[in-house]
């Protein structure tokens, strides 16, 4: 799963010193943008495949992976303006953008803010679009609660993990080492919490973040491919049918037998999906994989 990863880069955007890979020469530019505690990483199943027709950037965003975790506020609107000013720095300024989870929290506010700089956009498992999540995500809203669940530990990272997957083959000792380290970086629970702190509370998501995006979904020009896996644990595949029912040029597909993880879970079927979408393949308003 973590095999024949692309070489990692760094670049500073503004004072953070930021890793990133870049795969493929030609075609147009698309930006990768993982979730909450993750990284680079995420893509690992999918940046190759997606480099036959794109050239591929994934960043580990400020807070997260191995790029610098200043004291900062980690907003989606903060973490949105740094995906857009890691793409200036990098001389793109149209891409096609995959978030993943709160990744596409952040896609979809670069969509609403940025939205020049936006061509075609993917939701998978997107934070932002309800209340409803994990019992985690309030829990870890909670002083010190939050502190005590984030804390690292290897044992708590394979069972959290787990819950992202629908298939739990899919929790390697390579996944919960890898999960494990990042935690375990300077700075990465606090970065961690204070993302999640923007976020959520012990009821939920935010009602402010929730209506930010939500009431403005019809302003997303970009087509737009929600992605879900029906038995998604984190974020109930209820939130996909409020981006695909709300963005003017959306389609929807949900995979079955699979959890939070689609990029990883459903590589393969994902990264088909994605190319179609993203080459102007698209056959099908909506489907479901059975």
């Amino acid at each position: 799963m973590l095999e024949n990863l692309p070489d990692d880069m760094t670049v500073d955007v503004g004072t953070v010193r930021t890793r990133y890979w870049t795969v493929g020469d030609e075609g147009p530019p698309l930006v990768l943008i993982h979730g909450i505690g993750a990284s680079v990483e995420s893509w690992a199943e999918t940046v190759r495949p997606l480099a036959k027709t794109h050239r591929v950037y994934a960043l580990d965003l400020v807070g997260f992976g191995q790029s610098d975790k200043p004291d900062a506020p980690y907003t989606l609107s903060f973490l949105a303006q740094f995906v857009a000013d890691f793409m200036e720095g990098q001389d793109i300024g149209r891409a096609s953008i995959i978030g993943h989870s709160l990744g596409g929290g952040v896609a979809l506010k670069l969509a609403l803010e940025h939205a020049e700089k936006v061509d075609k956009l993917v939701l998978v498992s997107s934070a932002g679009l309800g209340r409803e999540g994990h019992i985690f995500f309030k829990l870890g809203s909670l002083p010190l609660v939050g502190e005590v669940l984030t804390r690292p530990n290897r044992e708590r990272t394979a069972q959290f993990l787990e819950e992202m997957f629908y298939d739990p083959e899919m929790v390697t000792d390579e996944l919960v080492d890898l999960n494990y380290d990042l935690m375990s970086r300077p700075g990465a629970q606090e970065a961690y919490l204070a993302a999640l702190r923007s976020i959520a509370t012990v009821f939920g998501a935010r009602k402010t973040v929730i209506r930010s995006i939500v009431d403005n979904l019809d302003e997303v020009t970009a087509p737009t491919l929600v992605v879900w896996g029906e038995q998604d644990a984190m974020l109930p595949v209820s939130h996909a049918h409020v981006a695909a029912e709300a963005i003017p040029d959306a389609r929807l597909h949900i995979f079955e037998r699979c959890g939070h993880c689609a990029p990883m879970e459903r590589a393969e079927a994902f990264n088909a999906l994605v190319s179609e979408f993203l080459n102007g393949e698209w056959t099908t308003e909506e489907e479901d994989d059975g």
